[in-house]
């Protein structure tokens, strides 16, 4: 079979060229696709250093860095792609890549790692962060979106099957177009991150320093708790404000690179989190290296991590966004963690392997490929 994967852009690689690398190793014979493609020449080893085609928007003015200002021309380039000469489609979406236009005769699988949030039930929150809740910028901002849900769920039509990352997901995907998707959780790499049974006496943050992380209830949560000492690695838009709020038991390291953060992964007495997420790389990467998981107990969390309820737990859920519920987790995690073994984790983190995913995900394309050719004959021979 002729294979094309489409992604909705490349610039950097995180969580969901993650999923691509791992579709590439599944299917190193297929040509790539994307809105845009910026990733450097000296990076590209994990793209198999393929040519990928790309849609007008690379060339237009910014696209560089200004690209998510073309969100709303995006659904028009995404459509230009020519894809008849391929039999099997796979897209990896959060934007619009699921959008592409495909025959009768085609195959199309979408890995969806979500609808798109900014569109959908987190509009009013991505709006007022962005500065466009009020006025006639904020009236044009949320036509242009109402546009792009609408265009979403027609969109979701041109899908033969969806897989989401997690059951959270799959609810979302239910909810906007529903449609039934299996859960194939994103890979993560367990042969990087190996456990450490040995921990020392601190807590541990990673994390983009964006709104939605919420680093600021934990950075507000520790600095009332000065005997807890909390480590936080990351950099962005929230940095200053997280840094003004914290206490002297807390140290904020910025940007570091990966093989500082599995050091510290490794030694940290539990991993914190607060985000709703899709999935949740980091959690698992946490698991991987033996170490507990305190989180919001919403989202894709819920897949990963096993709370104290549940046989061989890893973690401890709150279930309020707030520095009260935060620092009661940590309190009945103090208590309990004699119950949470580094060796529960590790074994929990196995689950989401890399290995793994691509087993399950080849699997389900070949059935898929077979129901499809089953589907195929049945309407053109009839009994």
């Amino acid at each position: 079979m002729k294979i094309a994967i489409i992604h909705d852009w490349l610039v950097v690689y995180a969580g969901a060229e993650q999923m691509l690398e791992q579709l590439l190793i599944c299917y190193p014979q297929a040509d790539i696709f994307s809105v845009i493609d910026f990733i450097p020449e000296n990076n590209r080893d994990w793209l198999l250093n393929k040519k990928v085609k790309t849609t007008f928007i690379q060339k237009l003015p910014f696209a560089r860095k200004k690209y998510r200002a073309y969100l709303p021309l995006m659904p028009f380039a995404i459509e230009q792609l020519d894809l008849s000469q391929y039999d099997l489609i796979i897209s990896s979406s959060h934007a619009v890549a699921k959008g592409v236009i495909t025959g009768p005769d085609q195959i199309h699988i979408s890995y969806v790692h979500s609808p798109m949030r900014y569109a959908w039930d987190l509009q009013h929150q991505y709006l007022k962060e962005s500065g466009l809740d009020k006025g006639l910028k904020g009236g044009i901002a949320r036509y242009l979106l109402s546009r792009l849900r609408k265009w979403d769920v027609t969109s979701a039509n041109r899908v033969d099957y969806f897989i989401a990352n997690s059951h959270y997901v799959a609810k979302r995907i239910q909810k906007y177009y529903r449609r039934d998707a299996v859960v194939i959780h994103e890979p993560v790499d367990t042969n990087y991150f190996v456990m450490k049974a040995e921990k020392e006496n601190f807590y541990f943050v990673c994390s983009r320093m964006v709104p939605y992380k919420r680093i600021d209830l934990i950075v507000e949560a520790f600095s009332e708790m000065p005997d807890k000492h909390l480590v936080v690695i990351g950099d962005g838009p929230d940095f200053k404000k997280v840094q003004q709020k914290a206490g002297s038991n807390i140290t904020l390291l910025g940007y570091q690179p990966k093989a500082v953060v599995k050091d510290y992964l490794q030694r940290a007495k539990a991993f914190i989190f607060a985000a709703i997420e899709d999935f949740g790389i980091a959690p698992v990467e946490a698991m991987a290296c033996g170490t507990p998981v305190i989180a919001f107990g919403k989202g894709g969390i819920l897949d990963s991590v096993r709370d104290l309820s549940q046989n061989e737990p890893t973690g401890v859920f709150y279930y309020e966004q707030s520095k009260e519920s935060l620092k009661n987790a940590v309190a009945c995690f103090e208590i309990n963690k004699h119950l949470i073994s580094a060796e529960f984790c590790r074994m929990q983190a196995e689950k989401f392997s890399q290995e793994r995913f691509r087993e399950m995900l080849v699997r389900f394309v070949l059935e898929a490929v077979e129901q499809a050719n089953d589907n195929f004959d049945a309407r053109n021979h009839p009994l």
